[in-house]
């Protein structure tokens, strides 16, 4: 915003809490008070400490990675306590009272799993993904929990009770936020096998947020899928000796995850294309328009008719099919609806007939979009927020932000019936 304060200018206050990897200091003049300046230091740690080492540049590449994973994460709809990235080694995030446990989700059998559940070989997928939790204490080796233990352990944060709902959210989030990390990194040709989050409480708002860091310490990932070229802090566990050469390849490895994960934020989401029968539908394509916004989906908006302009109607659809991008095309023609079904039968594009409502004959002319002879594929959505959703669905097979956002959309809706359903039976 035109009005924030650069990064020089702003107000650091007393030291709130300081970690194995980073300090946390308040921000006195942020909104109300409620935001604080993460900042990472150049250390590296293994074995609840046992082993640890400074690594020089490991502050800058912990936040670059910190920072363009919540804001993928952000543009995907997940609610976390980033705001923004400060400098080259910290951040801005929401003030979190801090839940003690450590959300693990796998995608492969490998590590710690291993030697918990000997029978299962490393190498086995988890469809779906495997969620688990741990307790935070460096004392007991941070302990695995079963659900029902963390029910019956009464956690409190921020003064909230973290009950069976708090731990329901904390579990879904986490799944889908490894599964659009796991897409992302897909698309630069890395595997991701498991990773860890955290999650707070807002002090001020008392809201569950996905919190403190996702860095290269969070992680295993595989590039090409294959253990041995591993990049994550695994390397540096298993190390028989630490040495200035084998920190240096550790350093690489950081400033390499760095350098990858600006390419998580870069997409290419096709384009959706409404073709009107005739210009009295403007304000009906221009709700199916607003919708595709929410998915950051570029869309056209036509006018041609099939019926009266066929030839031209075809010319545009040619027109469209010479971009080599992946397109949709949305429907919207009232009473007898040729529009949809010609365009489906003369392009390989994917067509979804939006009629307008009518209160008149709606309920017949609907028939026209939905009973159509052979050899066409178009199918129908009968609201302007299904056809967008659909678009978003097809275009997100081959875009991973757009297929996130497709996901934070279902985990929000999901969330949202359960903060309601908890509130009714209160």
């Amino acid at each position: 915003m035109a009005d924030e304060k650069p990064a020089s200018e702003i107000k650091i206050g007393k030291e709130l809490n300081q970690g194995k990897t980073k300090i946390i200091y308040e921000l006195p003049d942020s909104p109300d008070g409620n935001h604080v300046l993460l900042k990472s230091k150049d250390k590296i740690t293994a074995f609840d400490s046992t082993r640890k080492n400074d690594l020089a540049g490991k502050a800058k590449f912990s936040t670059v990675t910190t920072s363009a994973i919540f804001e993928l994460l952000s543009t995907c709809g997940i609610k976390t306590h980033y705001v923004k990235k400060h400098n080259d080694e910290a951040f801005i995030g929401i003030n979190c009272d801090m839940i003690p446990l450590e959300v693990v989700t796998r995608r492969i059998a490998t590590g710690s799993f291993l030697k918990r559940y000997p029978g299962v070989k490393e190498g086995y997928r988890f469809a779906p993904v495997k969620l688990e939790m741990f307790f935070k204490d460096d004392a007991q080796h941070d302990p695995f929990w079963t659900y029902e233990e963390c029910v019956e352990a009464e956690l409190t944060a921020g003064g909230r009770k973290i009950g069976k709902h708090e731990l329901n959210v904390m579990g879904e989030t986490a799944v889908t936020v490894f599964e659009i990390i796991e897409r992302a990194w897909a698309t630069v040709d890395v595997a991701l096998v498991d990773m860890k989050i955290e999650f707070g409480i807002d002090r001020k708002t008392g809201d569950l947020l996905l919190a403190d860091v996702i860095d290269n310490d969070s992680w295993r990932i595989w590039p090409s899928g294959d253990k041995r070229l591993m990049r994550d802090k695994q390397v540096y566990r298993n190390l028989p000796e630490v040495t200035p050469e084998a920190l240096e390849q550790v350093k690489k490895n950081y400033q390499w995850v760095a350098g990858e994960v600006q390419k998580l934020n870069q997409h290419h989401p096709g384009h959706a294309v409404i073709f009107m029968g005739s210009p009295s539908d403007v304000d009906h394509c221009k709700k199916i328009e607003s919708s595709l916004k929410e998915f950051g989906i570029p869309t056209d908006l036509r006018i041609c008719s099939a019926h009266k302009g066929t030839e031209d109607a075809l010319q545009v659809l040619q027109w469209y099919e010479g971009q080599g991008i992946p397109v949709v095309i949305i429907a919207v023609a009232g009473r007898s609806n040729g529009l949809g079904p010609v365009l489906s039968g003369n392009s390989a594009f994917p067509v979804i007939n939006c009629p307008p409502p009518s209160s008149q004959w709606g309920a017949q002319d609907i028939w026209s979009s939905l009973r159509l002879p052979s050899g066409l594929g178009c199918t129908t959505a009968l609201n302007p927020d299904g056809a967008a959703l659909a678009t978003a669905q097809i275009l997100g097979l081959s875009d991973h932000v757009v297929w996130g956002i497709v996901k934070g959309k279902q985990l929000n809706t999901a969330v949202g019936l359960a903060v309601a359903d908890k509130k009714l039976h209160q």
